[in-house]
């Protein structure tokens, strides 16, 4: 093969690799109907399935997870929830005699692993798994009956759902895949798993002595007309940005600053805005997020609720890395739902290795 030959082949491999890769790797979040699925950045496909919406008396989650890679197993766990009564007195019942048996179709597949009170759900055998696999992919009747209580979970929308986790794996038309009417395709195409960011967490210094050895004095004003700089909508992103409430100034380090504003409220959420900047010319203004809920240590946290009720929510972490906040986490807690406050499940889709700077 000649020097010419060989050179437009290794480009196209390498274009084709970095596309796949950076494909992959972006993560994806989906629902349809009664089910819904979260790949996080590692290519890990979490599916979670509810009781069809219009049955909230006994509500139920069933979360499906696979990492990526083709010898993957699936693992399923199911939490049944307890916000209503009928179904609260069921779960009293609930014991260390006491396990959750599956019926797929009338069929007794048997009974869950122990019930962790602790945990809040039950993991399922690996023949539940693979009998469920199979029963979502067409119309089903899926049971979690305790005694004489039964929990109905939807099979609505998950076919859709497996699908979308296939893409995200690269399993479409392979044997591994959860819908697989054509499986022409090897294995070997299947994606790996990636590594999850490695970030350092650096704890501030909120009584360094400013390197410029002036202190940093600013007025309300002044602070709010520079903070504009950073947002493209003020009034959409931070509209309680110049009233009154005060500015919350802290030392990041020597050169460094974190100031915080409140941004906005809402029927059952808020929003702080909050920002990096220098402690003397160029102030350089960075935004960092105009929802914060809490900070500490040089951890950012935003917490909203999908509903008033709370049992739904979204979640966002940064953390101080010596010169910059960076997203160390990202994630839901599923459906609005009913299953218990603080929602169901935990459905990342951007995770990080966080370790502490010493």
């Amino acid at each position: 093969m000649t020097k010419k030959m060989i050179l437009p082949l290794f480009a196209a491999l390498s274009a084709a690799l970095l596309s796949s890769v950076t494909q992959a790797a972006t993560p994806v979040s989906f629902s349809n109907q009664d089910w819904e699925v979260a790949c996080d950045n590692t290519r890990t496909c979490r599916l979670a399935g509810y009781q069809a919406e219009n049955n909230s008396d006994l509500p139920v989650s069933l979360l499906l997870v696979r990492r990526a890679g083709a010898n993957a197993t699936v693992d399923g766990k199911v939490k049944l929830g307890g916000a209503k009564e009928s179904s609260a007195k069921a779960l009293m019942q609930l014991g260390n005699r006491h396990r959750i048996s599956l019926f797929i179709n009338d069929r007794d597949y048997g009974e869950t692993k122990p019930y962790s009170v602790a945990a809040g759900h039950a993991e399922l055998t690996s023949a539940q798994v693979s009998a469920l696999l199979d029963a979502l992919t067409k119309s089903s009747k899926i049971e979690l009956v305790i005694r004489n209580t039964r929990w109905q979970l939807s099979d609505k929308g998950a076919s859709a759902v497996m699908l979308k986790a296939d893409e995200a794996q690269g399993r479409v038309g392979t044997s591994s895949a959860f819908i697989s009417n054509n499986t022409s395709k090897s294995n070997s195409g299947i994606l790996s798993p990636q590594a999850a960011p490695s970030l350092r967490l650096v704890t501030p210094n909120p009584n360094a002595l400013s390197s410029s050895k002036k202190k940093f004095a600013m007025r309300s004003s002044q602070l709010a007309e520079m903070m504009k700089t950073t947002m493209k909508d003020v009034n959409t992103e931070c509209p309680n940005l110049a009233d009154k409430t005060a500015w919350r100034v802290s030392r990041l380090n020597s050169k460094q600053l974190l100031a915080q504003h409140d941004c906005w409220t809402g029927a059952y959420n808020t929003g702080t805005g909050v920002w990096v900047l220098n402690d003397s010319k160029p102030y350089k203004p960075t935004l960092v997020t105009t929802s914060a809920t809490d900070y500490s240590n040089g951890k950012i946290t935003s917490v909203q609720k999908g509903r008033g009720l709370g049992d739904c929510l979204t979640k966002s972490e940064w953390i101080w890395t010596g010169t910059a906040f960076e997203k160390s986490h990202e994630s839901t807690t599923g459906m609005c739902r009913l299953i218990e406050a603080g929602g169901a499940w935990q459905l990342p889709t951007y995770v990080t290795e966080v370790k502490m700077s010493r």
